[in-house]
């Protein structure tokens, strides 16, 4: 076990130690830090919309200028609260000294962007299965607490396929997230199940109304297989964004159906919670201690009452940089080295500690689950050569003695 991941819970009989050594005011830091990192929160309109102009080429949008909106290649602008959606192309100006970038506007899906002032940046480019002219089935997978809504996009309409894609979007992101994935599946052959999980604002939430960080959600893709299997599936695909590369670890792991899944392709996926944390303190200026506290919380029962949580997250169960031998799924990880919310070098560690089943493919510029958007045409390509080869039926086991 690695140092960083020791924490014997006599923790927290260090607990109250820690707590008086660190100040009542630290102590509401550390618990604030837990608290955000398993609250669902509605998404912050940080993204300053300056001006919507008509050019030669047709509909522009002018933007503040930042990490996100100066990267290449296409992207989502939400605004109004999430009911107004466009897709954003090229740039077609960009002023360091004036801090503003100029873009194409591909399509708006929804809304009034000439009236927008400030929306979010994302990955997520489609505004549903339509938007990308395929039909979806609007489906219900039953899940704890009620039933889950999900996509359900044919390979083939009216035949089901042998294996399918089971997508899980990541933490504040919706199933969306993963329309980008569907024509390289369908191309594939395989039939593909967007789906939805506890607190992702579709599904229904947990009794808690907090993340497990996939400790929890796993239940609910489990619940996707079990549907896709009932449907005639034989085998799937785990594809996972984010958290969601996280859940698909753990229902790898944990699943009674884990034997059914026969590969997984995450994008810039959570490999281990701690370093993702510490990642994150460091950003905000929390100090060592406060955010070690903060883990703590998480980690034991007596933190519940500050968190929030029904049970503990044990986050050294998720750290699979540790757990990497563990791993018995064949796994592609993609992730780009400047990802600036899940540090790339857990997925690193893993494929080079696991390279027997885990395969990485670093990129570049692409910030955090935006490798497609930079560059669609080499995620395609890294997807498809790592994993047709692995939808290819299992040889029949030889019986018998020799």
């Amino acid at each position: 076990m690695s140092a960083r991941a020791k924490w014997t819970l006599a923790g927290i009989a260090a607990g109250s130690g820690l707590a008086a050594l660190l100040g009542a005011g630290s102590s509401a830091l550390a618990a604030y830090f837990a608290r955000r990192v398993i609250t669902p929160t509605a998404r912050e309109a940080n993204q300053e919309i300056l001006a919507v102009v008509r050019g030669d080429d047709g509909l522009q949008v002018i933007l503040a200028a930042n990490e996100d909106t100066t990267c290449h290649g296409t992207f989502s602008l939400f605004f109004d609260g999430g009911a107004g959606h466009a897709r954003v192309g090229r740039i077609v100006s960009y002023s360091p000294a004036e801090r503003t970038v100029q873009r194409e506007v591909q399509e708006v899906y929804s809304g009034d962007l000439a009236a927008a002032r400030r929306g979010w940046w994302s990955g997520a480019v489609y505004a549903s299965p339509a938007s990308l002219g395929l039909a979806a089935e609007d489906i219900e997978i039953e899940v704890d607490g009620g039933r889950a809504p999900a996509w359900l996009v044919r390979a083939n309409p009216g035949s089901t396929a042998r294996v399918w894609a089971v997508m899980v979007h990541g933490r504040g992101a919706t199933r969306l997230e993963c329309l980008r994935a569907v024509p390289l599946a369908r191309s594939l052959g395989m039939d593909s199940l967007l789906v939805s999980y506890r607190n992702d604002g579709l599904a229904p939430a947990a009794p808690d109304g907090r993340y497990g960080l996939g400790s929890t959600e796993w239940r609910d893709v489990e619940a996707a297989i079990g549907f896709a299997l009932e449907q005639g599936a034989e085998e799937v695909v785990l594809f996972g964004w984010s958290m969601g590369g996280a859940i698909c670890l753990q229902t790898a792991d944990l699943s009674r159906y884990r034997h059914r899944i026969r590969a997984m392709v995450l994008d810039a996926p959570v490999i281990d919670w701690v370093n993702v944390l510490a990642h994150h303190a460091r950003l905000n200026r929390i100090p060592y201690a406060v955010g070690r506290y903060g883990q703590l919380m998480l980690g034991h029962s007596l933190g519940r009452r500050l968190t929030g949580l029904a049970a503990p997250v044990d986050l050294r169960v998720m750290d699979w940089d540790t757990r990497a031998v563990e791993l018995r799924t064949p796994t592609l990880v993609i992730h780009s080295v400047d990802d600036e919310y899940v540090p790339y070098g857990p997925s690193a560690s893993l494929a080079e500690r696991n390279p027997e089943m885990v395969t990485f493919e670093p990129f570049r510029k692409a910030r955090h689950t935006k490798e497609w958007n930079v560059d669609p045409e080499k995620w395609g390509r890294l997807v498809r050569s790592w994993l047709e080869p692995r939808l290819t039926p299992l040889a029949p086991q030889l019986t018998g003695s020799r």
